[in-house]
């Protein structure tokens, strides 16, 4: 009895997809003036892998099993599939113009690609037979696609027509969009305990911090102003219409993190109430960052120091720097096969 128990688990063990088997949280880290993407193992804070031949990269989503990454190629206008079990780009799916960043719906079949220009939106990207099914046009274009946490929505922030599109991803069309004042940047999400989307938060051009959306209502609430300085000791270079880029909030929902490249900083806020926590410094021009799923460690990416800052997130302190490619802006936290280096 004992030996057939044996023989079935290894058996359902075998049925297990490659990335369930032997897999842990990795940050992927683009290098968005560079010719690879690659991959830190926060067990060591050491880059583990790269990925060959993927230049000019612009976002990453990783496949709900972790068996591929979808990378938005915007050299090749592209999205590029790679296969994690070799680290290697095994298909090029052609889009309807110029990319920028990617996300996918949790159940793994749909992917949601950032089109830019006057006539951009979003293609819809078929997972399944790895093919451009649709392209919903948004105003002005798009630069960010932000899913909710349950998918049901995917938020389209346009530059250009400085608009925030939320498309219902069942019907895939637009249902309702807010406008603001400049271009919609990076957006994140608070949801309510059934896991539905409460508030969203977003960034918009030329105001250092974020602006507060009651998702229900589909209106502008409130504003949080980041924690400023003397101009003549802000940062300069680099902001491109963006003093602030970059949020994220923990997987616990309470804490929620803006960058400012401003200030070379991220600064962290208390939710549901928005009080101000406090800072860390990090390199220049932070202008995205990821968190591991325990919440315990945040990478932020340094665009102007070709750097990844590790943070300590509960007790924000930041606790070194990870040298990676040319200008690395997009970055994700991905559950993947574990790369042969870090056996």
């Amino acid at each position: 009895m004992k030996r057939c128990l044996a023989v079935l688990a290894l058996g359902a063990l075998a049925t297990l997809p490659a990335a369930a088997q032997g897999s842990r949280p990795l940050v992927v880290q683009t290098n968005s003036a560079g010719d690879s993407v690659m991959l830190i193992d926060p067990a060591s804070d050491r880059i583990v892998a790269e990925i060959p031949d993927a230049e000019v990269i612009h976002g990453a989503a990783a496949a709900p099993d972790g068996s591929h990454l979808y990378l938005s190629n915007e050299s090749l206008s592209t999205v590029d599939v790679v296969d994690t079990r070799t680290m290697r780009i095994i298909k090029r799916i052609p889009l309807s113009g110029h990319p920028n960043n990617i996300a996918i719906h949790r159940n793994g079949r749909r992917a949601y690609v950032a089109i830019t220009g006057a006539q951009g939106g979003v293609d819809v990207i078929d997972l399944v037979n790895e093919t451009r099914a649709k392209t919903i046009r948004v105003l002005g274009g798009v630069h960010n696609p932000f899913i909710t946490p349950d998918s049901k929505f995917v938020v389209a922030g346009s530059t250009g027509g400085a608009v925030a599109t939320v498309i219902d991803t069942e019907l895939e069309r637009p249902v309702w969009s807010i406008h603001f004042e400049g271009g919609v940047r990076p957006v994140t999400f608070e949801t309510n305990p059934d896991g539905s989307t409460k508030r969203m938060f977003a960034q918009i051009t030329n105001f250092h911090g974020f602006a507060v959306v009651d998702w229900a209502q589909k209106r502008e609430v409130t504003r949080i102003a980041l924690p400023d300085i003397p101009e003549a000791q802000r940062n300069k270079d680099g902001i491109q219409g963006s003093p602030a880029h970059g949020l994220l909030v923990t997987p616990d929902g309470k804490t929620l993190w803006s960058t400012s490249k401003f200030n070379s900083a991220v600064y962290a806020y208390s939710l549901p109430d928005l009080k101000y926590l406090g800072e860390v410094k990090v390199g220049t021009v932070p202008d995205w960052m990821t968190i591991t799923p325990d919440g315990k460690k945040l990478y932020v990416a340094n665009a102007h120091d070709n750097t990844v800052s590790v943070i300590d997130q509960p007790a924000r302190k930041e606790l070194m720097r990870i040298r990676v490619g040319q200008v690395p802006k997009r970055n994700i936290t991905a559950i993947l096969p574990v790369p042969p280096a870090t056996n």
